[in-house]
């Protein structure tokens, strides 16, 4: 069951979540200008069939490469195996719409590292400059804004890449708050298999907020870090007819060795995600997809099935393999805003859960991991908290998939993007300033 993706920058197009901020991967001096990348401007996949060099199909590497993936994040299974996460037979919950106090498009706000010489920016080219596929903006429990470009529309599901992993993090904490599942425990209590590995002596908190200590690199210019292993052993890249490796998620998690001690710093590692799924399977004992379906999907009233890329055994990807609409990605992040109760009306998430994200984990672990756009910020059940003055916290991926809830100015923001650079610390000197202004702007009396 081989994936269609071949190259480093195919495999950055699913889930290998790196550095999600790194300074070790900037942004070029000149990315490629986002309307003659669009979809509509290059015409991917139009036509029937279409030309032989617009395809993007299973087989052919290039898929997987900007400005194709502005194609390939809305279409992901069309090309891969998927396993669905059921939305439940029930109507979906509201969200209704208002308009806006602000113009939206016109909030102002200065690029990360600005100096005070640099031009002005605009939310509206924050959205351009982010290759934003899809955002909406939701302010007191209504939809002010909400607009979508190229291939994605609001009934198709896009790549959430790690923000996948807020989801694994949530659940983590909801079978916690429900007594099945237990932070303080050894992470072989739930996986005996992984006694001789990294996770041998780790607990399940320490992979819950990414302090294990394991040797596992994700720096894509070195072709011999353990990502590219991860990336095969999962199918993300081809296995080749000579392949003897891992051939699973869990084959490859049990090969892992400890590096450094656990709980002294965050590392940020997607093999931490994939354990915690593992973990979450066996202490539920049910698959990814169900216990998402069971525990947050249907509580909060999607509109749409959401899915899961999966591996050879079909295994759920828990590092970045979820897909979804960007709607249903907005009735999450608000039903996180009101404390877990959903549009619909019901507590669909118990608030200790909520609180406890809020809370987030130790600035002084995470500012050992160096991330110079994130000062002050911590990391909690695998959500990203910044401890401003808005209490803001976020779930990221690679390439500028965002939920971003502000609790202050009771704001909600979900975007889905296909930025050519994997690291959001290319996007982040735009997303953060704009997400902020956003925010302050609609305080305003």
């Amino acid at each position: 069951m081989a994936f269609f993706i071949r190259t480093a920058l195919a495999a950055a197009f699913t889930l290998l979540a790196v550095n999600t901020t790194s300074a070790q991967t900037p942004a070029p001096a000149a990315l490629p200008d986002p309307a003659a990348t669009s979809v509509d401007a290059l015409g991917w996949m139009k036509g029937f069939p279409p030309p032989p060099d617009k395809l993007i199909t299973f087989d052919n590497p290039a898929g997987g490469v900007f400005p194709r993936t502005r194609w390939s994040f809305s279409h992901v299974r069309e090309t891969v195996p998927t396993a669905n996460v059921w939305r439940g037979s029930g109507a979906a919950s509201p969200l209704p719409a208002a308009t806006s106090p602000v113009q939206i498009e016109a909030v102002t706000f200065k690029p990360l590292g600005s100096t005070g010489n640099e031009q002005t920016l605009n939310f509206a080219q924050m959205i351009s400059g982010t290759y934003t596929d899809g955002i909406l903006v939701m302010h007191r429990g209504k939809v002010v804004y909400e607009k979508y470009f190229g291939a994605l529309t609001p009934e198709r599901p896009h790549i959430a890449m790690s923000v996948t992993k807020s989801f694994v993090g949530t659940l983590a904490a909801i079978l916690a708050d429900e007594g099945k599942l237990d932070p303080s425990a050894l992470v072989t209590q739930y996986i005996p298999e992984l006694k001789d590995t990294a996770y041998g002596d780790a607990t399940v908190r320490q992979v819950m907020d990414m302090t294990v200590g394991v040797h596992y690199s994700e720096n894509y210019a070195d072709p011999k870090a353990e990502i590219w292993d991860y990336a095969r052993a999962g199918g993300m890249l081809t296995q080749g007819p000579n392949y003897t490796g891992p051939k699973s998620f869990y084959e490859f998690l049990v090969t892992l060795k400890k590096e450094g001690e656990h709980g002294d710093a965050f590392a940020y590692k997607t093999v931490n995600a994939e354990v915690l799924a593992w973990v979450l399977r066996r202490a539920s004992n049910q698959s990814l997809a169900d216990l998402l379906s069971e525990k947050i999907w249907r509580r909060i009233g999607a509109e749409q099935d959401a899915y899961f890329m999966v591996d050879r055994i079909g295994t759920e990807s828990g590092g970045g393999g979820l897909n979804t609409v960007l709607r249903d990605l907005a009735r999450f992040g608000e039903t996180l805003r009101n404390g877990g109760r959903a549009t619909n009306g019901q507590q669909a998430i118990a608030k200790a859960v909520v609180d406890d994200i809020q809370r987030g984990g130790d600035p002084a672990r995470f500012v050992k991991a160096g991330y110079p756009l994130l000062q002050g910020w911590s990391y909690r059940d695998m959500w990203w908290v910044s401890h401003n003055p808005h209490g803001a916290y976020m779930a990221r991926g690679i390439h500028g998939q965002s939920i971003y809830i502000d609790p202050k100015a009771e704001m909600v923001i979900v975007r889905y993007a296909a930025h050519p650079v994997a690291a959001n610390g290319a996007n982040d000197p735009l997303t953060l300033p704009a997400f902020q202004a956003l925010g302050e702007a609609l305080m305003r009396p």
